[in-house]
């Protein structure tokens, strides 16, 4: 059997090479041009965020599987893979407790300007006139409202945390929904309501910029806003001059439109009042990592067997 990891630098430890593999390529990083040439003859293909797309996918009559090393599958052409009757499975649910603590770090960051305050610690503190620098107005979690767009298991996780901490949390129902479910709230009137909105829902084409200028002039005044799902569903233009002109509190981003950002992003810019942009590493607690190569080589021995886990396709 041959197994290509097309992206394996993306994962901070090894992923150990299974028994039954006699040919296992283990490669740190692969250009969408080599693609299809490093995967002629692999039955089964491990990718991040290597995209696998129609072209390349009818290219390659030998694979049969592809394991995502990641929860979000959206890499992966699903439906052609379907039609060409390559499975596909994901890691569901293994960065659930480090990402949802990603975000409560984002809540108390911006709730109480942690990076203005250090700042001001470091410049300022030796010459002031008095023990404390007063600056931006610090706001407590306890009685705030958090509205959470995505009700798996991360949105989940960080209700609980949220609820832990005294915070009111709001589903929001579908962006266009004509009916709203039980446990949920329509969606603009969580994005009227919401003193901090976080995303945990896929990214599709019904979702791609779900958060545009029309749904930030919705937003409560003064909200914040976290994402930590995927980079598009945010329009970065319009997040930047929300923040530009203060209609948002604060913004906490973990993901870009464009990763890595070869061309910039509006969202890269340091003169931006209480922006918090990291380089899509929430997930990667020890935790976290820990688990995605235990459900990588899972994934794998289900595939030996003939007994496929975790199939999104």
């Amino acid at each position: 059997m041959k197994i290509v990891t097309l992206d394996a630098d993306t994962l901070p430890l090894p992923l150990p090479q299974p028994y039954f593999c006699s040919d296992w390529v283990y490669r740190g990083a692969t250009s969408p041009d080599e693609v299809v040439s490093m995967l002629q003859g692999a039955e089964v293909a491990i990718t991040n965020k290597v995209k696998l797309r129609a072209e390349t996918l009818r290219q390659l009559p030998s694979l049969r599987y592809i394991c995502v090393a990641a929860t979000g599958y959206d890499c992966v052409d699903i439906d052609v893979c379907r039609e060409l009757g390559i499975a596909v499975s994901n890691v569901p649910g293994y960065s659930t407790t480090g990402v949802a603590e990603t975000v409560i770090g984002y809540l108390f960051a911006l709730r109480r300007h942690l990076l203005e305050y250090h700042h001001k610690a470091v410049t300022e503190w030796v010459n002031a006139p008095h023990f404390c620098i007063h600056g931006s107005a610090i706001q407590d979690i306890h009685g705030s409202t958090l509205g959470i767009i995505g009700k798996g298991d991360i949105g989940s996780a960080v209700a609980v945390r949220a609820q832990a901490l005294g915070m009111k949390v709001l589903y929001a129902e579908h962006k266009h929904a004509t009916a709203v479910r039980a446990g949920y709230t329509p969606f603009d009137d969580v994005l009227a309501h919401s003193d901090i909105l976080t995303l945990h829902c896929p990214l599709t084409e019904s979702t791609r910029h779900l958060i545009d200028e029309a749904s930030l002039q919705k937003m409560k005044p003064g909200a914040l806003l976290i994402n930590t799902a995927r980079g598009p569903l945010l329009d970065e233009h319009a997040v930047a001059q929300a923040l530009r002109q203060q209609a948002l509190g604060g913004v906490a981003v973990d993901v870009l439109s464009e990763e890595p950002p070869r061309a910039g992003s509006p969202l890269l810019d340091s003169t931006l009042p209480n922006l918090i942009v990291t380089p899509h590493i929430g997930w990667a607690s020890a935790h976290s990592v820990k688990n995605l190569i235990a459900g990588l080589s899972a994934n794998l021995d289900g595939w030996q067997r003939r007994e496929i886990l975790n199939r999104v396709a």
